[in-house]
């Protein structure tokens, strides 16, 4: 019976029958999981380990594909293809982070109120739960003081970026939904300690003070929290109608969270996969504040559209697909240390500049550097407006840094934003079209997201997006959706609020639409959005 001896930062930790199992199934059961968001099937390239010593299987082609002839070269390999074939020594590569970040301060946006007259706990917690990242936020509420806010993964990512696998999974397999649950409860518990702790210490003393709990997500996120509406989810039938996602018994609730307090609020997404998270970003925005014309955009894995248009608030969702959330390409990564957020072209035509997260070394792209990858590429003529390289690049790809094999774009790469920033487009577009406007009716276009807060504005528009809108016009909003439960936490009529917003949702179905794939292809090509691309707008 093989073992494994896995070597980590904190020391040497030995796994007993690991030859039965992928190495990434062996470590599953274990604290030193690597990252994975393809459910492992060697699609996404994030769950690297290096083999120190000992016999394996031979590379796979999912491995020759996602790792550079120097990566193998190193002993690399891709733990959800790799297996003993006895006694053997790895390293972690990239392990899963362990610890919660801070959120910056410019991210955060001020939420003024509070609510001197609260009898209790006087503690609450906001999350955005994420299908990749959980954001959280501490608030004391009687003095309306944000304790602290922090981001992490969404420790689901080990069974797949797609929603609909862990949904599948969930459903097949009762103990992984549990799993699924659990794990998420276990690591929101986890910020809170940690944001007590950076707060005044150990809060264990406060820790029963704990009264209220917002949580907003898509869909499938809730779910899988709740384990109630997974099934219903799964049948398109229903995505045009709520499907009840709340806890059975909060005092349940209250006994596996350990907050004896805990007043739960998870507020009724809309319909489908459009979720609470896009009301909170509603709120957060006050985008029904305003005049008509303003229009919200949550890019990521599954992309979120909800326009004003002064009585009805218009709302969509298309598949954005991986290229927004960085993962599912080859050298695709969520917005973490090492990720390449920005690219610039050097003065003079002499090659490119990329800017990674945190000044470290070249990991991949996330959301933001990908747009701009391409952009760049596109201006200095190295793309077509097709999206074809003009020079085929190589089975390696375009290496925007020549020095680093990991700022490589492939063909399929490209493609992959196409289709992303094509289904957005014309969303958008049908939305306009729907509620009898124009693009230069958009007096505001808020951009929410992780995605939003690293776009660079002209790139976006270059490759057509975003529209040509004046700067003054677009707005980025890193953290809406917990702004929007922040906001939820210090108003006395948080479910009223929501339901508000929920009231004035017209639910679209593209799909139902007319001529919506002829309006998806015309978007596809490179290039900026014709102001004229409506019907309407026609001279």
């Amino acid at each position: 019976m093989a073992s494994l001896l896995v070597r980590t930062a904190t020391g040497e930790h030995r796994l007993a029958g690991a030859g039965a199992y992928t190495v990434r199934a062996a470590l599953e059961a274990t604290e030193w999981r690597v990252p994975s968001a393809c459910g492992g099937v060697g699609a996404c390239g994030t769950c690297t380990v290096r083999v120190v010593s000992g016999p394996t299987n031979p590379l796979t082609t999912a491995e020759h594909r996602k790792l550079t002839a120097e990566e193998r070269a190193r002993g690399l390999r891709l733990a959800c293809q790799l297996r003993l074939e006895g006694n053997a020594v790895i390293e972690l590569d990239t392990p899963v982070p362990s610890r919660w970040q801070t959120l910056p301060e410019e991210d955060l946006a001020p939420c003024p109120g509070r609510l001197p007259e609260l009898q209790g706990a006087p503690y609450g917690v906001a999350v955005d739960l994420g299908t990749t990242h959980l954001r959280v936020a501490l608030w004391d509420r009687q003095q309306g003081r944000r304790i602290g806010a922090c981001w992490g993964m969404n420790p689901q990512g080990v069974w797949g970026a797609d929603v609909l696998n862990r949904l599948s999974l969930a459903q097949t397999h009762p103990q992984r939904g549990r799993e699924m649950a659990e794990c998420v409860r276990a690591a929101v518990l986890s910020a809170v300690h940690d944001l007590f702790e950076l707060d005044a210490g150990p809060g264990n003393a406060r820790w029963a003070e704990i009264g209220r709990l917002v949580v907003v997500g898509n869909p499938a996120m809730l779910a899988l929290l709740t384990e109630q509406g997974g099934k219903a989810l799964l049948d398109p039938a229903n995505w045009q109608q709520p499907i009840d996602y709340q806890p059975r018994d909060p005092a349940a609730w209250r006994a596996q969270w350990h907050l004896p307090h805990l007043e739960p609020l998870l507020p009724g997404p809309v319909a489908g996969f459009v979720g609470s998270d896009l009301l909170a970003s509603v709120l957060a925005t006050r985008l029904l504040e305003g005049p008509a014309g303003s229009l919200l955009l949550d890019v990521g894995t599954n992309t979120e559209i909800a326009l004003w248009d002064g009585q009805a608030l218009h709302v969509t969702s298309v598949p954005g697909g991986p290229a927004f959330e960085g993962v599912g390409l080859r050298f695709g990564m969520a917005a973490e240390p090492g990720a390449i957020s920005r690219v610039s072209a050097q003065p003079g035509g002499g090659g490119f500049v990329c800017e990674t997260l945190g000044g470290l070394p070249i990991r991949g792209y996330c959301g933001s550097g990908l747009i701009d990858a391409v952009a760049v590429l596109l201006e200095a003529g190295h793309l077509k407006p097709s999206g074809r390289f003009t020079t085929p690049p190589g089975a390696e790809g375009f290496a925007l840094d020549p020095a680093s094999p990991r700022s490589a774009l492939s063909a399929a790469d490209v493609d992959a934003v196409q289709r992303a920033k094509a289904a957005t487009a014309a969303a958008m577009a049908a939305l306009l079209e729907l509620a009898g406007m124009r693009w230069r009716d958009l007096g505001r276009l808020c951009v929410c997201g992780a995605f939003g807060r690293h776009l660079d504005l002209g790139h976006a528009q270059a490759v057509g997006l975003l529209p040509r809108l004046a700067t003054g016009r677009i707005e980025l909003h890193a953290n809406a959706a917990l702004t929007g439960c922040e906001r939820a936490l210090l108003a006395a009529d948080a479910e009223a609020m929501f339901f508000t917003v929920a009231g004035k949702i017209k639910m679209i179905n593209l799909s139902f639409i007319q001529g919506w794939e002829d309006r998806y292809i015309s978007h596809l090509r490179l290039e900026p959005i014709p102001l004229f691309s409506n019907p309407r707008d026609a001279p």
